[in-house]
Order: structure tokens, then C-alpha cells, then sequence
């Protein structure tokens, strides 16, 4: 902790805290480290989370950086990635205080990797100025930190500091007098109850919208859903980050056993110098962006869909060409270097030493979410979040590589800071919405720059129709999750327009009639729960896309109108029983 706790505050009481990825595991060790009592709510086991899978590593400037890097350097590219729609105060406290919680990592057992003089070895990643990115395990970083978070969380329960309750699925906010007091959850097939002083939301993303996703099974919008029922705001839902880079497993036209959800290929294979080709051989990317395959990655995935889209292929896929790492760094360094990459792939049943990796977009992370101040507190007293499911305003419109995990660190600290009273209080949620200076919206763009395809005044190829996502004809039909994730992907994925999420949403409505997300399920069945909160997240994110006209980051329609930059600073938040706003 960095603060000293206000003379006056509340006795340390019960602090109730849903999820298991990086924010809710810190979180929980810190809050019992303080002397509050914790209650932790994992959906599944505890290392079922997006933090588990995450390969690149933690961006953080160090008190030793690497030569030339600063805090003001990664201050400004996370603005620069985040197209001028983030919160900078948010961002320098994320940049700032970043050096703070890779130490409390370190202090909960967390080990970084070293290079051969013993200090730590800092990786370079997309949209990044200089080498800043932490691995443990290299390409297995997630999976190090949930590993070893988890290892304290266990201690600590063992301790009596800590009350795990796993298997644990919530279902409903419980509230009181305006306030949160707790949470009721499906556990054994039973619906069962916790209360507490406070409830920190850190359930992650909703990856599962989607018909292609890094995310796994559990990322299914719970805590968005919980904290809309609730009354809380909601902002940004238009921004939904696709990873570039994802295996196609099917594409790869070999037996495997890893199923047919995508495999992400880690932004650190193309820091490496990884390259992407098309089904001709042919290297496409700087012909859409200067910095090519380390452009910032909503540039990246967009890019890869107009290419496609020009090829008449708008559901096909590219390839990741890494053999020029092995080839330029030596052989047997993609297998030192990327040793689960190597493994999966090769089980999938290619050898990327020898042949390209066929790849396509996937969906990866939601920067918007439960808005939130810089102390996590949302704006239904008693309710906080962190992480992914929380907004900030730090990710603006595309979140930086490798700034999640730290996202989860660095508020999931402040929320506890902010229970424990250690914050001012404030009992609105900031809402700072200033811009980077003279950005250029072209750094977001993802449209050619050399000349070499005719756009429109938008800034995207004139042949409209060939932009258009594959559109199954979606007849009326039995609302299902597969049906969900298929609408999703053809309406309002990486490229939109006014007419797809028209039609998106008129699905959506139709199966909502019947399915009335907008109400906790009278079930104890957690699949209909998942499908509800998925409904309405999609409900949801396809109303702020629809409102927001114009291109920005993430967000990306090719009927774009031209974007002033008051629309860009601009954030569209949302309420239950309200309009669409704007701040």
C-alpha cells in the first residue's frame, strides 16, 4: 500500500471480491494483507481467467529502464495507441505507479525473467517506443503471475486470511438503501448468498461474444451484466479490441487436438520481427500503416480484414511468417524464445520454423466497461471494479500491448486503497475525458497511406461491398449462443457500418423479447445465466457503436462521418432505464 489511511475511517470490515485473473488475486492478497476480512469468488477454479492465457507480458518503466525510456515515454504511448480518447490522468497514474506493483508482484512470489547479467530482460512490443515488457516464462506470463498469485491466495486461505468460495458463479448484486451489500451466487446448483462492506467486480472480459475469441469459456460479461442491473454507468462499450493474431486452427489442415477455438500468436512474435504475408507470399502491412506489424493492433487487425476484403477473401485468413525471426536470430531461437508458442503450434501441426502460421483477428479485450474513478469506485455506492471489466478511461479507444495485466494491478491496489480509506473520498466517479494533445487521428487510421488502394473521404476503399464481414442470412431463429456469436461477428465486429448494427440490433431485440436479459434468469442452471449476460452486453455494445458515427481505434466504420475532435474526446456512457448520454 502507498497511502496512509484517513484519521476517522471505518473499521477494516468485509470486502467481497468476484474473480480470479490478476486484479481480483492481488486485490484479494492485498486487502487481507491490510487486515480486512476477504471473501474471493472464483466462477471456476482459480486460474480459469483471461490473465491465465496472457502470453506478452506487463509493460511497467522500471527505476533501471531500458536505456532511453521513461515514464513520460510510455505515458505517451498509451496515449498515442489509445487515439486520443483516453483519460490522461488515468494514464499517468497507470505509467507512474507501475514500477510500485511489478514490486509487489515480486513480494508475492512473482519471478521475472533475467538476461544473462541478471537484470530483468525487457521485451519490445507493438505501438511501444523502447524494450519495457516483463515476462515470466517467457511467452507464458499470465500463467506465471495467475500461478503464482494463486500459490498466495491459497496461503493466505490457509492462514484464515482469505475465504475462497470456487466454483462460484454470481448471479445478482444483493443491495440495500441504495448501496451494495453483497452478492448472491449459483454454487452446487443451489443459489446462496455473501454480504459485505463492499463488492470489487473483476470478472474480466466477454471475448465470448464472438465467434472467434482468445478469451476462454468464462469471459462471458458477468460483471458488466451484474453492474448494469445494479444502476451502474457504463462507457466505451464501442471499443472492442481484436487481437491480429490468432491461429486458425481449421486453416491449418492438419489433425489436432486443441479444438477449434483460435490460438493466440503473442504481439511479441511480430516484435521479434515476424512478418504477415498473404496467400500469395505477399507482405501487406506497409502499404497500410508506417510502422507495419508493429502498428498499434486494432491498425493491425483492421488491416488484415481490408486486405482481405481487397482480396475478395473478406472471410479468409493471412498468414504470421516467423521464420525470418529463426533465420535473422539463429536456429533454436523461436523454441528458446517462444517455448508454449512452439509447443501449441507444433501440436496444431505446424512448424513454424519451417512454414507461416495461417492467423486471422479474434476477439481479445473490451476497453470499455463499469466506469469507474482512479480508486475503482463506480457510481453505485459500495460497488468497485478493476481490471477489464472496469473503465477507466486508460485504454481509451485500443488498449497499448501488454498494459492490461498492469491495468488489473495498478486499480485493483487503488480499489482496495479506496475501501480501506485510504483514498479521498468522492462519491462520483471522475469522468476526465481530456485527449493527447495533436495526436494525429491517423494513427488509428489503418487505411493505406502509400497510395496504393482509392479511398473515400472517410479514409476506406471506395468498393463499400467488398469491406462488408462475411453475413450469413440471418433468418429468425431460437436464440442460442452459437447464433449470438455468428450475428456478432457479421454485424459488429472489426468493420461495421450504420446498416449491420441496424440489423444487429433488431436480432438482438427479437431474441431479448424472449430471453429479457435485462432480468436475472429464474434458473440455477449457469449457462442460461452466461446467455443472458451475453445478450445484454451485446444489446449494449451494439447501441454505443451505433451511436458513435465515426471511426476511432478500435471502433471502425467504413460509412464513417468525419470525426471532429469533440466527438473523439467524447464518451458515450450508459444507464439502465436511460437514454444513451453524453459527458
Amino acid at each position: 500500500m502507498t497511502a496512509e489511511r484517513i484519521p476517522g475511517a471505518p473499521a477494516l470490515r468485509r470486502l467481497v471480491v468476484v474473480g480470479s485473473g490478476i486484479a481480483g488475486l492481488y486485490s484479494a492478497l492485498l486487502a487481507a494483507e491490510a487486515g480486512a476480512e476477504v471473501v474471493l469468488l472464483s466462477k471456476g477454479a482459480l486460474a480459469d481467467s483471461n490473465t491465465f492465457f496472457a502470453q506478452g507480458g506487463i509493460s511497467a518503466v522500471l527505476e533501471e529502464p531500458a536505456p532511453g525510456d521513461t515514464v513520460a515515454a510510455h505515458i505517451m504511448d498509451t496515449l498515442k495507441a489509445g487515439a486520443g480518447h483516453c483519460n490522461e490522468e488515468a494514464v499517468r497514474v497507470l505509467c507512474t505507479e507501475a514500477r510500485l506493483d511489478i514490486r509487489g508482484l515480486e513480494r508475492f512470489g512473482v519471478r521475472f525473467d533475467a538476461d544473462d547479467d541478471g537484470d530483468p530482460a525487457l521485451g519490445l512490443e507493438a505501438a511501444h517506443s523502447a524494450p519495457r515488457i516483463l515476462h515470466t516464462g517467457g511467452d507464458a506470463t499470465g500463467a506465471g503471475v495467475a500461478n503464482a498469485l494463486i500459490l498466495a491466495v491459497l496461503d493466505a486461505q490457509d492462514a484464515g486470511k482469505i475465504q475462497v468460495l470456487g466454483h462460484a458463479q454470481a448471479t445478482s448484486l444483493l443491495q440495500s438503501e441504495g448501496r451494495v451489500t453483497g452478492v448472491e451466487f449459483l454454487r452446487n446448483g443451489r443459489l446462496e448468498s455473501v454480504f459485505g462492506d463492499a463488492v470489487l467486480l473483476a470478472t474480466g472480459g466477454a471475448g465470448q461474444l464472438f465467434a472467434q475469441t482468445t478469451n476462454p469459456s468464462v469471459a462471458t460479461a458477468d460483471g458488466l451484466a451484474l453492474a448494469w442491473r445494479a444502476g451502474a454507468e457504463l462507457a466505451d462499450l464501442e471499443f472492442f479490441q481484436f487481437h491480429p493474431t490468432s491461429m486458425v486452427l481449421s486453416a491449418a489442415g492438419k489433425p489436432t487436438s486443441l479444438g477449434t477455438d483460435p490460438l493466440l500468436i503473442s504481439e511479441a512474435v511480430r516484435g521479434e520481427g515476424a512478418i504477415l504475408v498473404d496467400a500469395n507470399g505477399e507482405r501487406f502491412m506497409p502499404r497500410y500503416h508506417p510502422d507495419a506489424e508493429l502498428a498499434p493492433r486494432d491498425v493491425v487487425s483492421r488491416s488484415i480484414a481490408l486486405h482481405l476484403a481487397s482480396l475478395g477473401d473478406p472471410n479468409g485468413h493471412v498468414f504470421l511468417d516467423a521464420r525470418v525471426v529463426e533465420a535473422n536470430k539463429g536456429q533454436g531461437f523461436l523454441e528458446k524464445r517462444f517455448p508454449t508458442l512452439s509447443a501449441r503450434t507444433r501440436e496444431a501441426g505446424v512448424d513454424w520454423t519451417l512454414e507461416p502460421v495461417p492467423v486471422a483477428p479474434a476477439a481479445h479485450y473490451w476497453m470499455g466497461g463499469v466506469v469507474t474513478d482512479l480508486h475503482g469506485r463506480t457510481s453505485v455506492p459500495s460497488l468497485l471494479a478493476a481490471g477489464e471489466v472496469a473503465c477507466t478511461g486508460v485504454q481509451g479507444a485500443n488498449r497499448l500491448a501488454s498494459n492490461s495485466l498492469l491495468e488489473g494491478l495498478v486499480f485493483g491496489r487503488r480499489a482496495v486503497e479506496g475501501f480501506l480509506g485510504w483514498a479521498p473520498p468522492n462519491g462520483i466517479p471522475l469522468r476526465a475525458n481530456s485527449a493527447a494533445g495533436g495526436l494525429a487521428f491517423t494513427h488509428a487510421a489503418g487505411t493505406p497511406h502509400d497510395g496504393a488502394q482509392r479511398t473515400n473521404a472517410a479514409g476506406t476503399p471506395s468498393d463499400e461491398s467488398r469491406l462488408t464481414p462475411w453475413q450469413p442470412e440471418l433468418v429468425p431463429e431460437p436464440f442460442s449462443r452459437t447464433a449470438l456469436r455468428r450475428l456478432m461477428t457479421a454485424k459488429a465486429g472489426v468493420l461495421r457500418t450504420g446498416g449491420l448494427l441496424r440489423e444487429a440490433a433488431e436480432g438482438l431485440n427479437a431474441w431479448a423479447d424472449v430471453v429479457l436479459p435485462e432480468s436475472v434468469p429464474d434458473s440455477v442452471d449457469s449457462l442460461v445465466h452466461e446467455d443472458a449476460n451475453l445478450l445484454l452486453a451485446a444489446q449494449l455494445l451494439v447501441r454505443a457503436a451505433g451511436a458513435r458515427r465515426g471511426s476511432l481505434g478500435a471502433h471502425y466504420r467504413s460509412d464513417a462521418v468525419e470525426t471532429q475532435r469533440e466527438e473523439i474526446v467524447q464518451r458515450y456512457t450508459i444507464r439502465r432505464k436511460a437514454s444513451l448520454v453524453n459527458d
